[in-house]
């Protein structure tokens, strides 16, 4: 890693049950047991649209968030691709206090791509990438961030939205991506629905955690990158949280920003395993998850 990690973040990392509690701590994280939930996803194998682990995949985030969430909502939806072939495809909502209109989103996608097609070996650019980073990453991380709210209810209305067909198709000529997302924008959960603000999360498990400030963020939503990079600096993460732009990405904050909600994405493309067969458990660290975890309980308590 290019970057120290604080004894106090492996201490969260690995789960600090009955430790005491600095006032001005980060909110403690189970990174520890988030990297078991990423594990617990790549055992399904490739979450691929309409394949058996697509399907265990998502009933499993289901499982997962029920007890935790005071709400889960479920969007069952289907898309037909430019090759004519249907996904069967659904978005999940984990809610707190759905009731408070003053809300705050935060979302990851769930599924995992069907090409790896920045493999180095050309013999595996047509096999699914395992998406251990790129999807699992994200969805430990909400599950994570949904159990500290359990534990601890915030003080604001949250939902946590796991998209699914984010990374189906083909992002160059913008077909059969970001389904998800797009989906959501349109079948909104509330009349009036609009956040305070909402932050995407993708690929932030890297074991050598670097993230810039996103292009389109900065443009369209930079009171929100202000307020997520002042809670980093604040929890001590700005040699993680890097203060200026470095990537204008394509991503699930897109269709909601299209959409006039005040979302953000925090993502490491610093990731040289991205949509490879090579992005495995082993290039992903509980101590990375944990950081941005206490991040982002930090910014709805």
């Amino acid at each position: 890693m290019r970057h120290a990690v604080s004894a106090l973040t492996l201490l969260l990392a690995l789960g600090c049950a009955g430790c005491d509690k600095a006032a001005d701590a980060p909110p403690p994280f189970d990174g520890a047991t988030a990297l078991t939930r990423v594990k617990a996803q790549l055992d399904f194998g490739a979450r691929v649209p309409n394949t058996p682990a697509h399907l265990k995949a998502g009933d499993w985030i289901i499982a997962q968030v029920t007890p935790l969430a005071d709400t889960v909502i479920v969007q069952p939806f289907t898309h037909v691709t430019a090759k004519g072939d249907t996904l069967h495809l659904r978005n999940i909502i984990a809610r707190f206090k759905p009731a408070n209109p003053q809300r705050v989103l935060y979302l990851t996608h769930w599924d995992s791509r069907p090409t790896a097609e920045e493999s180095k070996d050309s013999t595996q650019r047509s096999l699914p990438t395992p998406g251990a980073n790129d999807g699992a990453s994200g969805v430990a991380l909400l599950i994570g961030v949904a159990e500290a709210l359990k534990n601890l209810p915030p003080t604001l209305g949250v939902d946590l939205l796991f998209v699914d067909g984010e990374d189906y198709g083909d992002f160059k000529a913008d077909t059969d991506v970001l389904l998800g997302s797009r989906y959501f924008a349109e079948h909104l959960p509330d009349t009036g629905y609009a956040p305070l603000f909402g932050v995407l999360f993708d690929m932030i498990g890297d074991a050598d955690l670097q993230i810039f400030q996103e292009g389109n963020s900065v443009q369209q939503a930079p009171d929100v990158v202000a307020r997520v990079w002042s809670q980093a600096k604040a929890l001590g993460h700005d040699d993680v949280f890097h203060g200026e732009p470095k990537w204008t990405v394509t991503d699930d904050h897109i269709p909601l920003l299209k959409k006039g909600l005040h979302v953000i994405d925090v993502i490491d493309l610093d990731f040289p395993y991205h949509h490879t067969t090579e992005d495995t458990l082993d290039k992903v660290s509980a101590a990375s998850i944990a950081v941005v975890g206490q991040i982002a309980v930090a910014l709805v308590r």
